[in-house]
């Protein structure tokens, strides 16, 4: 952090933070307890280059803070995630030295208002890719180093769509979670599947194995159909005739879905098509790339 300024002078000092969003590629919802410390939980993400910023001035002894989202709180984008790992970051004494340290302690901010995995929290702090193991309150990042044709390709010809109506995450955890809790086999089995999901997505990754991608994906909205399926519900009308018509070969609600934005992996002819129709229906086309730097602070 800065030092403080002399007493002589007037105490002014302004510092800013910044965290990205992230895409749940397969896994999202096995890193939340209590499924990793019963199961083990599995997440494949990565960081796009969309951020919270966090503007923390402090004047005469009082602090301000101003926020600003690129999208939509609710967008299912980790906009919670990212602000509270940026904030983090803000007020950590040992700067960035310690990246596991200021996403773990996000992620405990925020579960003290929303159920809540570790997922974005780490996603939002490294940046890039992330293999992430989830068992207990550990998280582990594997090694992972998707190939380059392999981040070509996703870049190509996976659409994120902003459905422009937001949700309310806390109410679709309480129930699947509520299930969870009470022994509901098809809750159990759906989370199952959505973590085996994550590492098939990263062989696919990693050996340009493009139908795996594919099918982590399927199963991924398969595994989600299983826990709720309210979660897909909202986006179906839009998406289910694509994928009839093949030009788009998978995809998936991005976080807790019912709302907000969902991933799309249009076929190699399918994306002008897949882009218009969606855009017909009042979506927006998210433009984005992949971030690699994490959160960042500057003084």
């Amino acid at each position: 952090m800065m030092s403080s300024s002399p007493s002589h002078y007037p105490v002014s000092r302004f510092s800013e933070s910044s965290a990205p969003l992230r895409v749940d590629l397969a896994g999202g919802w096995t890193d939340v307890p209590p499924y990793p410390t019963e199961f083990g939980g599995e997440v494949v993400n990565f960081a796009i280059n969309h951020r919270v910023r966090v503007k923390k001035s402090e004047i005469l002894g009082d602090s301000d803070l101003e926020f600003d989202f690129p999208v939509p709180r609710g967008s299912g984008l980790g906009t919670s995630s990212a602000m509270n790992v940026a904030l983090a970051a803000l007020n950590s004494s040992s700067q960035l030295e310690n990246l596991d340290e200021i996403a773990e302690e996000a992620f405990l901010s925020e579960s003290e208002e929303n159920r809540c995995g570790r997922q974005d929290h780490w996603a939002s702090a490294f940046g890039g890719f992330n293999h992430l193991l989830f068992i207990g309150d550990s998280v582990e990042r594997m090694p992972f180093e998707p190939m380059q044709s392999s981040l070509n390709w996703l870049k190509k010809h996976l659409l994120i769509a902003y459905s422009g109506s937001s949700r309310n995450s806390g109410e679709i955890q309480e129930s699947v979670w509520s299930s969870y809790s009470s022994g509901g086999e098809g809750t159990i089995q759906g989370l199952h599947k959505i973590r085996s999901s994550a590492r098939e997505m990263a062989n696919g990754l990693q050996q340009d194995r493009r139908d795996l991608v594919v099918s982590s994906l399927r199963r991924v909205c398969e595994g989600v159909d299983m826990i709720d399926p309210t979660i897909h519900d909202p986006f179906r009308g839009v998406v289910m005739p694509l994928i009839e018509s093949g030009s788009i070969v998978a995809w998936k609600a991005l976080g807790a879905g019912g709302g907000g934005c969902s991933a799309l992996l249009c076929s190699p002819s399918g994306k002008e098509y897949a882009t218009q129709r969606i855009e017909d229906e009042g979506w927006q086309i998210l433009d984005w790339d992949f971030d690699n730097q994490g959160v960042q602070v500057t003084q």
